[in-house]
């Protein structure tokens, strides 16, 4: 089994436990609500959003994959951080064991925050999974931009 690595930052002028709540805590009803061209809903198999809940993400008609399923493994409030991990759909394409993620949102010195992914796809073989990353990386990407956009519209809700 190989283990390839990535990590991405996004600087956000939301301050982090605005982005924290509306990007973890609450993203079951906003993700369908901010991209619905990609998610069509998210179904909350067991947990209450602690360790140990799995939720069922599908995605719309037309989209390359159908659903994932990710377990959550740690979550962090009060420090705004979560660690998830993708153990079952078709976007791990055969050659995926999982994919890990550890995400943090941490104060940026202007006000806002900075969102940091850290995310290792554990392979069956030691198939290189670069291009397939590189892909959920831009999409990662367009989803936390629709999310910020829409707490920088609905200041107040967060």
């Amino acid at each position: 089994m190989g283990v390839t690595c990535f990590e991405h930052e996004i600087a956000s002028p939301v301050p982090p436990a605005k982005i924290f709540k509306a990007s973890v805590l609450e993203s079951d009803t906003i993700i369908p609500k901010v991209v619905p061209h990609i998610v069509k809903c998210v179904e909350v198999i067991q947990g209450d959003g602690g360790p140990g809940t799995i939720k069922k993400i599908h995605f719309t008609e037309g989209h390359k994959f159908k659903f994932m399923t990710h377990r959550i493994d740690a979550i962090d409030k009060e420090h705004h951080s979560i660690s998830y991990t993708v153990i079952d759909g078709d976007m791990l394409c055969g050659f995926i064991e999982s994919i890990s993620h550890e995400l943090t949102v941490s104060a940026s010195p202007d006000g806002g925050s900075i969102y940091k992914n850290k995310i290792k796809y554990h392979t069956k073989g030691d198939e290189d999974c670069t291009e397939h990353a590189n892909g959920g990386k831009e999409e990662g990407i367009a989803v936390f931009k629709a999310i910020e956009a829409h707490v920088i519209a609905h200041p107040d809700a967060y």
